[in-house]
């Protein structure tokens, strides 16, 4: 919406600033796709924005760009149980009250800088339930690796042995 201005003493507002817009553009879904069939309903993400700090000219003080998404990942069904689970215990440091919290900032736009906290959300949730890396073993080392260490450490002593004064 654009800020009225004045004209001749007069407050002018222009017709596109009454007009309506509807608040997601078209090919947006329901759903914000997470990884693989998993998805958050859009119903269940909470929008605040408020105005950023920086460098933006004279529209610094009157657009409110600054994006925070809010997804209460606690009271979420869009995850199953013991994926659920494993994203509270991995987010447990980002969690208030088992709220999500994306702050974006970045750009002068506020409908960019909702593109980029939807982004972020989904990537911190898809990394959140990812299954866990598989432990590593350890392995015993082979006999040449073993054979050629040794002759390493041997070459190194005869070379600093080398080095040494003769002795009478």
């Amino acid at each position: 919406m654009r800020a009225p201005h004045r004209r001749a003493g007069r407050l002018s507002v222009s017709l596109t600033a009454l007009v309506r817009r509807p608040c997601e553009p078209e090919g947006v879904t329901a759903l914000l796709p997470i990884r693989g069939n998993l998805a958050i309903p859009r119903s269940e993400l909470r929008w605040r924005f408020s105005r950023s700090g920086g460098p933006g000219g004279q529209g610094v003080n009157t657009a409110d760009s600054r994006v925070e998404l809010l997804w209460d990942l606690a009271a979420s069904d869009a995850l199953p149980p013991p994926l659920k689970a494993r994203a509270i215990d991995r987010l447990s440091g980002r969690l208030i009250d088992g709220v999500v919290s994306v702050v974006v900032t970045e750009e002068r736009a506020q409908y960019r800088n909702r593109r980029i906290a939807e982004a972020r959300l989904a990537m911190l949730v898809a990394d959140a339930i990812a299954p866990p890396a598989p432990r590593r073993h350890a392995t015993r080392p082979t006999k040449a690796s073993n054979e050629r260490r040794l002759a390493s450490k041997r070459r190194t002593s005869e070379i600093k042995r080398d080095r040494r004064p003769p002795r009478d």
